[in-house]
């Protein structure tokens, strides 16, 4: 049996009154990849920050190959072969890849260029890494900006590696080749724990799996031993059905929304949306992908009326809209709801309780001087009700409920205004996967109620199975619009990528 080369024994760490981590234990073993897996506030994030020397903890010990290590800072799990690849990769952008590797060389860089190049060539070489040194982090996709977090964690001598959500923003070739790199860096010998919330990838990847619950460990399965059902049984406390219901599009004859040769330029003159055109029709899903940075987010800001655009136009039922506020919309009697991806920044108000947000998108038609509160209680206690949101009461401050239900506060409120048009851009980005299936059910309800949906996400296989149609952008243009059912995901990747079919 295997002595393990990271031990985390009965570990604890709370925040003033929320208890983090709970005597949590977790080991890896050389040569081994752990998953770990937990839902939203099970308290993963806060226990790699302490073995990565972010955090202490307040109780519990630390072992490395043994020994038992304090950890007070990053400096301390470096000096003990430990790194992490945070999900924001730390790089700046306008200095070289090996600049970046090479980040705090004492002895300086430009002295030691050759001795750092060949000492990054020999990683890339062991690792079968691969990513051009000279150009600037600008300059990089998202997959080469990852590389050079590797490669920056691997030089500092890391044979313990820690990726949270490593896969979030990557096409499935990038996520194939990091793969590739995973596997030899464990035949390598080094342990490797990484944060995901993919069971597929799990499944595929890893040797064990860890989960949290509620700050404390449940329990650690092989991989082999162990399926996606179990697994989410372990996160969740209960059994969670794990299937998007696909209904049959019931789309009108007509398009709801019309989007034509729409253009829009930032403030370098480049094209940040190139010649969009494309149709929507009520009663169907259409989904949007595309690598990080493709114009999507401005896509879903233009059609709301947030952006302005340069040239094209925006029908609503053959009714023109472009350039219109949100409220000039409304005003023309147009029902249009939009899910912004910064839900407490521009969907609603981290500080007001349930009640006040639910009326911000009614108040301007109230009569007189005042609010009707009354009105906004029974609508609140309406939609925690329908929507089975987790709250104290109406009156609960909104940025103090889990991140499930705040989308859910806002999802309820903009649904019950009824909507003709529903504009949602990454609605379960960060949510746990009981909250991700219950908005999935929802939009499926607004389509099966001939609400035409535009749903930008980021998950591929998400997109495939509860979008009728896929579009599918890079660098601000349709690249082609598939069916997601007869397209792979191999296909979809490489489109994403820029290829045209």
């Amino acid at each position: 049996m295997k002595k393990p080369y990271v031990q985390l024994v009965d570990i604890c760490k709370s925040f003033g009154a929320v208890k983090a981590n709970i005597d949590v234990n977790l080991d890896v073993n050389p040569g081994e990849i752990l998953a770990l897996l937990g839902e939203n506030g099970s308290g993963k994030s806060t226990l790699v920050n302490m073995l990565s020397g972010i955090y202490a903890p307040d109780a519990g010990s630390i072992y490395i190959d043994g020994q038992k290590k304090v950890f007070t800072s990053p400096q301390d799990a470096i000096a003990n072969n430990i790194g992490m690849v945070h999900q924001h990769f730390k790089l700046i952008p306008v200095m070289s890849a090996l600049e970046n590797i090479a980040l705090g060389e004492k002895s300086g860089f430009l002295l030691n260029k050759k001795r750092i190049e060949k000492k990054v060539f020999e990683l890339e070489e062991k690792y079968s890494l691969n990513v051009d040194l000279n150009k600037k982090i600008y300059e990089l996709s998202v997959g080469e900006k990852q590389t050079v977090e590797i490669l920056k964690v691997l030089y500092r001598g890391a044979n313990v590696m820690i990726l949270d959500e490593p896969t979030a923003v990557l096409t499935p070739q990038e996520i194939e080749k990091l793969f590739v790199i995973m596997r030899n860096m464990k035949e390598a010998g080094c342990a490797i724990i990484i944060i995901t919330h993919k069971l597929n990838e799990v499944m595929e990847i890893s040797d064990r799996v860890t989960v949290l619950r509620k700050g404390k460990s449940i329990g650690t399965v092989e991989t082999k031993k162990t399926n996606i059902y179990e697994l989410t049984e372990m996160m969740v406390g209960e059994s969670v059905e794990l299937e998007i219901k696909r209904e049959k599009p019931s789309t009108t004859s007509q398009p709801m929304l019309k989007i034509r040769h729409l253009t829009k330029k930032d403030e370098h003159d480049v094209k940040i949306l190139n010649d969009i055109s494309f149709d929507l029709y009520g009663g169907e899903i259409l989904g949007v992908a595309g690598i990080a940075g493709s114009g999507q987010k401005e896509l879903c800001e233009t059609i709301a009326g947030l952006t302005k655009i340069d040239s094209g136009s925006i029908l609503f039922l053959d009714e023109e809209i472009t350039g219109l506020s949100p409220r000039a919309i409304i005003k023309k009697g147009i029902s249009m709801s939009f899910i912004p991806e910064d839900r407490l920044g521009m969907g609603l108000v981290a500080g007001m309780n349930i009640i006040d947000n639910v009326l911000l998108k009614t108040y301007r038609e109230t009569e007189g001087a005042f609010v009707d509160r009354n009105y906004g209680k029974k609508k609140a206690e309406e939609i925690i009700k329908k929507y089975d949101i987790s709250t104290p009461s109406v009156n609960h401050i909104v940025k103090k409920l889990s991140g499930g239900n705040i989308q859910k506060v806002l999802l309820g409120r903009e649904i019950e205004m009824k909507p003709r048009l529903l504009i949602t851009a990454y609605p379960v980005r960060g949510l746990d996967i009981g909250a991700s299936y219950a908005i999935y059910d929802m939009l499926n309800e607004q389509k099966a109620h001939g609400v035409a949906v535009l749903f930008i996400g980021e998950d591929l296989d998400v997109l495939r199975e509860l979008c009728d149609r896929l579009i599918i952008m890079h660098s601000g243009r349709i690249v082609e619009i598939v069916d997601p059912i007869v397209t792979s995901k191999e296909e979809i990747g490489l489109l994403m990528l820029g290829a045209d079919s």
